[in-house]
């Protein structure tokens, strides 16, 4: 059986791009678990750093966003900047979305994805051959937690929920670190909401491990927003501004500015509501970097050193790298050998067009892995807003 469209992940960017495809008359397959990343990679109890008005997930019929699930459900409401989402209203949200829009979304898994003819062979895990004349890859985070090399070398076996050094990505539930001396590694928001979580679950003490000399620090509320600048999604200045909403132009910057942006923009900072619950509960070591790991009786050890030369160790029972994520092609394993080969790739993401095609003809990216080209608004569920239209423009040209 062949399709125009098969679009490869049911998170906000799958559904969005999904929606947008359709819109235009095209038929399409969607393959994957809704919100699978949110369900699965995040913790309970987590809060949305990002405001209402950045969390909805754009879909060419109105009725769809965030304000519109909580009138229609009763949940909220969450409409101000004063409003702070939790976790498991988005993903109902998102789920509600996707059921709105795409009640025959196909949650099986795609095995892998090779080129055919002047098209492609897509297989799933319920043993479907399918061919499709355009893929669209929006699977997420899947795959792509980055893990610090000096802690990768202590763990042969890889990161472990259960082990001594564990990804973020794998704790759904934090009480599992409950009476345990926890060492948390990051400065970002992931971070200092997990070592949060962690001491409001029962850890015996957590400690924060950053390499800057003041890494933690946390954003200003709304009414503490500088008043002369313009606003964004992720608060009022004028780069903010810029790259949300003229995302189009970022792909035109030269490479090294690109690379800089994505990783620095937007970067390590927790949210203005979570200082009060950090301060007091959570230990803190600045400008100290990890040179080794190891792992001692079961317990991790790092040996930390500063800008000044001076260092020391540091062990405890567990190690968390909250230390997010990165896109890396070898990752998308389902990607055939020769698909991945053929991708171009530019500022550590693949090289994409106006429309967000990649250098193999029919293949397509969005989310995460589009920031190398348009920027870091695609690391957020407000850039379905420009990302999705565009793509869906640029296959409908080609495929419709």
């Amino acid at each position: 059986m062949s399709t125009p469209v098969a679009v490869i992940g049911a998170g906000p960017y799958g559904v969005s791009t999904a929606a947008h495809l359709r819109a235009r008359g095209l038929p399409v397959r969607v393959f994957g678990q809704p919100m699978a990343s949110w369900r699965t990679q995040m913790p309970a109890g987590m809060l949305l750093k990002s405001t209402p008005a950045a969390s909805s997930i754009d879909v060419p019929r109105p009725g769809h966003t965030l304000g519109d699930f909580c009138a229609k459900t009763g949940e909220g409401p969450y409409a101000s900047d004063w409003d702070i989402v939790p976790i498991e209203v988005f993903i109902r949200y998102g789920q509600w979305v996707q059921q709105q829009t795409l009640p025959d979304l196909e949650q099986v898994r795609v095995v892998s994805v090779d080129r055919r003819g002047d098209g492609f062979e897509l297989k799933l895990d319920s043993g479907e051959q399918v061919g499709a004349r355009a893929v669209v890859v929006a699977t997420g985070l899947s795959g792509l937690a980055q893990l610090p090399p000096e802690l990768a070398a202590a763990i042969p076996d890889g990161p472990s929920a259960t082990g001594p050094v564990s990804h973020s990505s794998q704790h759904h539930d934090l009480s599992v670190l409950a009476g345990r001396e926890v060492v948390v590694i990051g400065a970002g928001q992931s971070a200092l909401e997990s070592a949060v979580l962690l001491a409001e679950a029962g850890a015996a003490s957590v400690r924060v491990v950053a390499r800057g000399s003041a890494a933690v620090g946390f954003g200003a509320p709304p009414d503490r927003q500088p008043r002369l600048r313009p606003p964004s999604p992720f608060g009022n200045a004028w780069s903010l501004h810029a790259l949300t909403h003229y995302a189009g132009g970022f792909r035109r910057l030269p490479v090294p500015a690109r690379r800089y942006l994505v990783r620095r923009v937007l970067g390590p900072l927790g949210a203005w509501w979570l200082r009060d619950r950090f301060h007091g509960r959570v230990q803190v070591t600045q400008g100290r970097r990890i040179v080794r790991a190891t792992v001692r009786d079961g317990r991790p050890v790092l040996a930390l050193r500063g800008a000044d030369g001076q260092g020391g160790e540091l062990a405890a029972d567990h190690v968390l790298a909250a230390t997010g994520y990165r896109m890396d092609l070898a990752a998308l394993d389902f990607l055939g050998q020769g698909l991945r080969t053929g991708i171009v790739t530019r500022a550590g993401g693949p090289l994409l067009g106006a429309g967000f095609g990649s250098s193999v003809p029919g293949l397509y990216f969005t989310g995460l892995p589009a920031a190398a080209s348009f920027g870091p608004v695609m690391r957020f569920v407000c850039g379905t807003e420009f990302a999705s239209p565009r793509l869906a423009r640029a296959v409908a040209r080609t495929y419709g």
